[in-house]
């Protein structure tokens, strides 16, 4: 049997009622279903400065830089809820990637990122669920090595789309949430098979 998929869980917004955090936990569920273990980081409790060149020269990554950059390089998948600010993605998201790119002694360039899997899901009060913020998003990661699934969903309308519990009242909007964090489990155990054969 192939390892256990390894998948860090991060949601673009540090509101604690965040529609995309509750979205976020349905795809993690979605790859607990299929078997991966799966880690949530909460970006506010990193507390990172904004990236910026001469702290970085100075003091070097600071402690919630090293720290997802470990989380990142122990997991070969990542799930991201990514809201839609003003028809892109989150500053809250952007600056944690632009810190974890940033290379740390010994470290090869993007080693965090390059041939890791990502699962993309967004929810928005607009029409669009998101669907902005994610066509960037999935750029940029495509353009740091990670391998970003073509299956994304975008839920509009999202502040009247769940229950009191946090739940999906659209069973069919739910099913396609929980096939985003599915696929991403299932692709980490298909590459990992493949790895262990070839190797």
């Amino acid at each position: 049997m192939s390892a256990i998929p390894k998948i860090l869980a991060l949601c673009g917004s540090t509101r604690t009622g965040s529609l995309n955090r509750k979205l976020l936990r349905i795809a993690a569920q979605g790859a607990e279903e299929v078997g991966a273990q799966v880690t949530t980081v909460d970006l506010r409790e990193l507390a990172l400065p904004l990236y910026d060149g001469d702290l970085e020269e100075r003091e070097g990554l600071p402690p919630g830089a090293r720290r997802l950059k470990d989380l990142m390089l122990e997991h070969g998948g990542l799930l991201i809820a990514s809201p839609e600010y003003n028809s892109t993605f989150s500053v809250v998201l952007k600056n944690a990637i632009d810190w974890a790119t940033r290379p740390a002694p010994g470290e090869k360039p993007l080693e965090c990122f390059v041939d890791k899997v990502a699962g993309l899901v967004s929810a928005s009060p607009g029409a669009l669920g998101g669907l902005r913020g994610l066509l960037q998003l999935r750029y940029l990661l495509s353009n740091i090595g990670v391998i970003v699934l073509p299956d994304q969903v975008a839920i509009p309308k999202a502040d009247a789309a769940f229950d009191a519990d946090g739940q999906l009242t659209d069973p069919r909007q739910a099913e396609a949430v929980r096939a985003v964090g599915a696929r991403v489990a299932t692709f980490l155990r298909r590459l990992s098979a493949g790895q262990a054969a070839v190797g």
